[in-house]
């Protein structure tokens, strides 16, 4: 048997960017997605590539401009949306990306700031973070994709995990409920509330537009299917037949209490717009409440001094 070596040449890192900048823009999607970044690296059957699919056609729709628009995300499969955005884009620390979101909407009130994340990330180690940003209002549009398990870093059991559901750490089933996310977002004070599945991409991304028209803090919960870590092992098939499942086993039910909104392991649940009010948000309380109060305060002593 013979074997013959490839000659080996140098990577020309000039003449592939050059490729890569002579295919992009060949898709209308390509202006919000950084050069050369796709193919993703999300597995086959994943709903990531949907979820994204409908932010930037929700930021389209509002015509946000790129340079007012940013996105936050934290760890996870979901935190890698953050590399594909051609936009002001952070890949923050594990759980974190809710505090250094506030910090970015406080500081630039007219910027645009989503965070995009997922159920691991956002509710697990991140849910001190999440449920007081909801408190305070903080205007904050959150996306969490919810595949119920860490899938990056080997399928684990998450928040959101059902009960008996099976994963890499409960292989005979979870013995924890999961969170209701709808219903938790709400209770913590959010002032918009909605759920989708990847299988309602229409639905998804008119909901996400709307939350990045609200002001305040919204929350968008979107259940896509995750055929590596948490499909496989309780046998809901492939990403197309777990697509199917989220088809035949939701009821859109907009309006409905999202305290109704739990989803229990093979049994129905509800998909809508669940909540949508308006109060003030923090910067409007922060002002009125302490800036306002200082510069009247100010004021007096200055006519006092005067006088």
């Amino acid at each position: 048997m013979k074997i013959r070596l490839r000659e080996l040449s140098h990577f020309d890192k000039e003449a592939a960017e050059t490729l890569i900048q002579k295919d992009h823009g060949l898709h209308p999607d390509d202006k919000y997605l950084k050069p050369g970044r796709i193919p993703h690296i999300w597995c086959p059957g994943c709903g990531l590539g949907v979820v994204l699919t409908t932010f930037i056609e929700a930021v389209r729709r509002n015509r946000i401009p790129i340079d007012m628009c940013s996105v936050v995300s934290g760890i996870g499969c979901t935190g890698r949306v953050a590399g594909y955005l051609d936009m002001d884009t952070y890949h923050t620390t594990h759980g974190r990306a809710i505090p250094f979101a506030t910090g970015l909407a406080l500081a630039n009130p007219q910027m645009s700031v989503t965070v995009f994340s997922g159920d691991g990330d956002l509710f697990a180690i991140g849910g001190n973070h999440l449920i007081h940003a909801a408190r305070r209002n903080v205007n904050l549009k959150v996306i969490c994709v919810n595949n119920f398990n860490f899938g990056m870093t080997g399928g684990q059991v998450a928040p959101t995990t059902p009960l008996e559901a099976k994963t890499s750490t409960t292989p005979t089933g979870n013995a924890e409920p999961g969170f209701n996310l709808p219903y938790l977002a709400h209770a913590a004070g959010a002032v918009y509330v909605a759920r989708w599945t990847t299988f309602h991409p229409r639905q998804l991304a008119h909901s996400i537009s709307q939350a990045l028209n609200k002001k305040g803090f919204t929350f968008v919960e979107a259940i896509a299917p995750c055929p590596t870590g948490y499909g496989r092992p309780n046998k809901l098939g492939s990403g197309l037949e777990e697509m199917r499942f989220y088809r035949d086993m939701t009821e859109v039910r907009n309006g409905a209490d999202p305290k109704l909104a739990e989803i229990r392991l093979r049994e129905k649940f509800i998909v809508g717009t669940f909540h949508d009010t308006d109060r003030p948000d923090f910067l409007e309380n922060y002002d009125r409440n302490v800036v306002s109060r200082v510069k009247s305060k100010q004021k007096g002593k200055e006519k006092g001094k005067a006088a």
